[in-house]
């Protein structure tokens, strides 16, 4: 792996014990991290499509997450573009409840909030 990918075992962001836990936060911390998973949930997409997807993206942020991710192990470039791996879509499947949470906590906010939908 990369040296400035998050790994278990090493110093990462807010962290010198290199708990895994820390490490996953801070791979997920990253710019953009969250939103290539999110929408790589939905199947395999080349790199414009995800980074239209992405909408606001750079090219150079999004090809270092999808390095990053790829060097973690979530994500795989396969023969229709980048997917989740088995462990990519194992975390998915443990973030996708905030996707739902996030809708009722918006809907709860008072109406001067903006409120996009999933």
């Amino acid at each position: 792996m990369a040296s400035d990918v998050p790994t278990p075992g090493r110093p990462v962001r807010g962290s010198k014990s290199g708990k895994p836990i820390m490490a996953l936060f801070d791979l997920l911390g990253r710019r953009w991290a969250l939103g290539v998973i999110w929408q790589l949930s939905e199947g395999a997409l080349t790199f414009r499509q995800v980074q239209a997807r992405c909408e606001s993206v750079s090219p150079t942020v999004l090809n270092s997450r999808l390095k990053e991710l790829t060097s973690s192990g979530l994500v795989a470039r396969g023969a229709s573009g980048y997917e989740l791996t088995d462990k990519g879509r194992e975390l998915f499947g443990l973030l996708k409840p905030f996707g739902a949470w996030s809708q009722r906590w918006a809907d709860e906010l008072p109406d001067t909030q903006p409120k996009g939908r999933l």
